[in-house]
């Protein structure tokens, strides 16, 4: 009778089975050890060639599809999916793209726009901000966001810089409509979020939006020619001096709307954006990246604290926007109860303290950190995507094929970079902070500031390591370590961040030298404890036989400047 074994006998291996094993053990050993993070890097580089793929074969079929075209053709397909949860109210893709339209006509019916015109729009964070936008965008014209904490002088700066055909202002920003209104030059169209007028010369939009027609606008005012082309300007201090407008392609937008899914975001996925639309984070990042999912957004009008994760719970929130500071406040929170309990799996942003990160993790449960390192007119990005605390992205020999860059050594004294007796810069060491220059070529161009040609030329190196090679000076301080992480370290330039954004210190020393009793101001940014940024510190010096008046300096600065840039430190020489 024959036993088991007889009925099913064992196999035996060949005698090179065992050797392999050990082989494939072996190498996959030395690859821990070696290469610990090869298959992530390979993974995240696979995501961006694949985008890149998908946009080249666009080109080569002679398509040019923008975000834009992306939201259009969602909502041809999922017309009832909820594009945009505000306050409560859900609005569908369809109803955002039917609004959109309605702005469209009105502007086509009673405004000489001509495609390519640009259109300043002052509105704080509501679903009107995006219908305006996308309306503007459909007629083919360049969106200007303007930041509705400036004020005054600062605010017409950046009305001029754009020249834009029309100014759009949001109804609860009339107040500061009404400081700027006697300085604006005639030439420019002012419409309100309103229906009626307090000010004759303003049109009002809400009246004529209901009225009007939702049929889509004729398709050659809204179809791109050329992905480079601007179709918005989103200011930034950058490193010195008063606001600039960053001239955004259609290009950027794509790149920018792209960065959750290279996360890992999915079209199920449910996105919180607190921060400011007028921003690249929330409006790119952000709604960009929202459509570029077909997923959903709940917008808030301003960030609260106190409300963050009762909406997140309330709106089955999985993916957060953040800032630094966002993190903070919101560790600085009174501990309660079921902290945790919540679906949010995915933090997308930058600038959060290596403490802070580690206390969100552990206060508020597993969700991945996934922070960046993007300026709004650069054109190099890193991202994160291992989750190493600290490091705003990671480098690679591959990586810095497509997108070359390099850190290089700065002279703090000179606020120049160096150059050797040869002419030419030097990089740094593994370890050591250098400036972040990335190279400026045909598929990573850098397309400056609108109207101000100086300043486009100001942010450009030529003659870096070769004769006529040319990089972008990106302004940040940078280290890579021994394991190719990347960490900022700082800002060079005359500006400094507080409260999540750039504040420009001579724009502030202006506002301080125009009262009677100062003589010079100088200021600059210090580090306060347990804080993100720095904060403003003006050292003065007053004119012979005056004395420091407080309440008039108080209210020159609240008058002047927004919130984020009047100092909270006086220094009298």
């Amino acid at each position: 009778m024959r036993g088991w074994d007889d009925l099913y006998p064992l196999p035996v291996p060949p005698s090179w089975v065992p050797g392999a094993a050990v082989g494939v053990l072996s190498l996959h050993l030395m690859q821990k050890l070696l290469f610990p993070y090869f298959w992530a890097d390979l993974r995240y580089l696979l995501k961006v060639l694949t985008y890149g793929l998908r946009v080249e074969m666009y080109r080569l079929q002679g398509r040019v599809v923008t975000v834009l075209d992306k939201f259009v053709k969602l909502a041809e397909k999922h017309p009832h999916k909820p594009f945009l949860i505000y306050e409560g109210t859900v609005h569908s893709y369809q109803d955002v793209d039917r609004r959109s339209n309605r702005i469209a006509q009105v502007f086509l019916q009673h405004e000489a726009l001509k495609k390519g015109d640009t259109v300043a729009l002052l509105m704080g964070n509501e679903p009107d901000f995006i219908h305006v936008w996308f309306g503007l965008a459909k007629l083919g014209c360049v969106v200007a966001f303007l930041n509705f904490n400036i004020r005054l002088r600062s605010l017409l700066h950046c009305v001029s810089s754009c020249e834009p055909k029309i100014l759009v202002v949001g109804a609860d920003l009339l107040g500061t409509l009404e400081e700027i209104l006697p300085n604006l030059q005639k030439d420019v169209s002012i419409w309100t979020m309103t229906k009626d007028s307090a000010f004759p010369s303003v049109h009002t939009l809400l009246d004529k939006i209901e009225t009007a027609s939702e049929d889509p606008v004729p398709v050659n005012r809204c179809s791109a020619n050329n992905l480079k082309s601007a179709v918005l300007y989103i200011f930034t201090s950058g490193t010195t001096g008063l606001p600039k407008a960053a001239v955004i392609s259609h290009m950027q937008v794509l790149k920018g709307a792209a960065g959750l899914w290279a996360f890992g975001a999915t079209a199920e996925d449910i996105i919180y954006i607190t921060l400011p639309l007028y921003h690249s984070a929330a409006s790119l990042l952000g709604i960009g990246g929202c459509i570029e999912l077909g997923a959903t957004c709940v917008l808030k009008k301003k960030f609260s604290a106190s409300q963050f994760w009762s909406d997140c719970k309330k709106y089955n929130v999985t993916v957060i926007q953040y800032i630094g500071e966002l993190c903070r406040y919101l560790c600085n929170q009174p501990v309660r109860e079921g902290e945790k309990n919540h679906k949010v799996r995915l933090a997308v942003g930058n600038g959060v303290r290596n403490d802070v990160w580690r206390e969100f993790l552990d206060r508020f449960g597993a969700v991945r950190i996934c922070e960046f390192y993007g300026a709004t007119e650069g054109n190099i990005c890193f991202m994160n995507h291992t989750g190493k605390i600290g490091s705003v992205g990671r480098t690679n020999f591959f990586y810095k094929l497509f997108f070359p860059f390099d850190l290089i050594k700065y002279d703090f004294q000179k606020d120049e970079p160096i150059r050797n007796k040869h002419g030419w810069c030097e990089k740094v060491k593994k370890g050591e902070a250098g400036l972040l220059i990335s190279k400026v070529n045909a598929k990573n161009p850098f397309f400056g500031y609108a109207g101000n040609k100086r300043h486009t030329e100001k942010k450009l190196l030529c003659d870096v390591f070769k004769k006529g090679d040319l990089y972008f000076n990106t302004g940040d301080l940078m280290v890579q370590d021994h394991d190719n992480f990347l960490y900022f370290w700082d800002r060079i330039g005359d500006t400094f961040r507080w409260k999540g954004e750039n504040v420009a210190t001579t724009e502030v020393s202006d506002v301080i030298v125009m009262l009677d009793f100062i003589q010079e101001a100088n200021v600059y940014g210090v580090s306060v404890p347990d804080h993100e940024g720095k904060a403003g510190m003006a050292s003065l010096i007053l004119k012979q036989n005056t004395s420091l008046d407080l309440e008039q300096m108080y209210k020159q600065v609240v008058t002047y400047l927004p919130s984020y840039a009047c100092p909270l430190f006086l220094r009298v020489q």
